[in-house]
């Protein structure tokens, strides 16, 4: 007798098919950055890896409708059958109820997909995310070449690939970051200056506003 397993609620179930699709797409971006700025000696451009992002969200989409085109053909064949199954993929009407649930899921995958792929602010953090992993599996492939070959560059016959592989991750990855990094810093001193200067301006008037009423006081003795 063949058993269902439960998909669980519907929002869960879509949330982690987006998030499945998402890291999907990201894998797929870090290895174009990767090849693109390291391999190629290429620029980072993000409107290049937006596009990227782009065309492998829509590819996902396109799977995730196929995979609900295909769960709402098995429903139709299910339905009406009450015979023992044959097989995992041989379905019957007692499956219909949740086959329909995940067609309704994969179809709504593929529409939360293309609309990421049209969002400039999603691709946007896509590009940033997969930016992100590249530079970090490069940091640590550096890191452990230079922990296990410490030589000098006459013994390294690679010396002059990696050090243009580490020339392209300097400037195409640390550099942006540290770049924003000290623009975020720039931004709290400048929010910290106008607090100061701020709570300096309070001051003056309290203290302007208790002279003149103990002016007022003074006066009022003197009369």
């Amino acid at each position: 007798m063949q058993e269902e397993v439960g998909v669980g609620k519907s929002a869960d179930a879509i949330a982690e098919g987006v998030a499945i699709a998402t890291s999907a797409a990201r894998l797929t971006i870090k290895n174009h950055i990767l090849v693109g700025t390291i391999a190629e000696g290429g620029s980072f451009d993000v409107a290049k890896y937006m596009n990227d992002a782009h065309e492998a969200l829509l590819a996902l989409a396109a799977e995730s409708q196929e995979a609900a085109e295909l769960a709402t053909k098995l429903r139709k064949r299910a339905h009406g059958r009450y015979s023992d199954p044959h097989g995992t993929h041989d379905y019957r009407d007692r499956d219909v109820r949740n086959l329909k649930k995940r067609a309704k899921q994969s179809a709504a995958v593929a529409d939360r997909l293309r609309e990421m792929a049209d969002d400039p602010e999603s691709l946007r953090f896509l590009v940033e995310a997969a930016r992100a992993a590249a530079w970090s599996d490069v940091a640590t492939n550096l890191q452990s070449r230079l922990t296990v070959e410490a030589m000098r560059p006459d013994q390294d016959p690679d010396y002059g690939t990696m050090r243009e592989a580490r020339m392209q991750a300097l400037r195409l990855v640390d550099l942006q970051a540290l770049a924003s990094e000290q623009r975020a810093r720039r931004k709290n001193r400048e929010k910290a200056d106008k607090a100061v200067e701020k709570a300096n301006k309070a001051a003056a008037k309290a203290a302007e506003r208790e002279g003149k009423r103990e002016g007022k006081r003074a006066a009022k003795q003197v009369g």
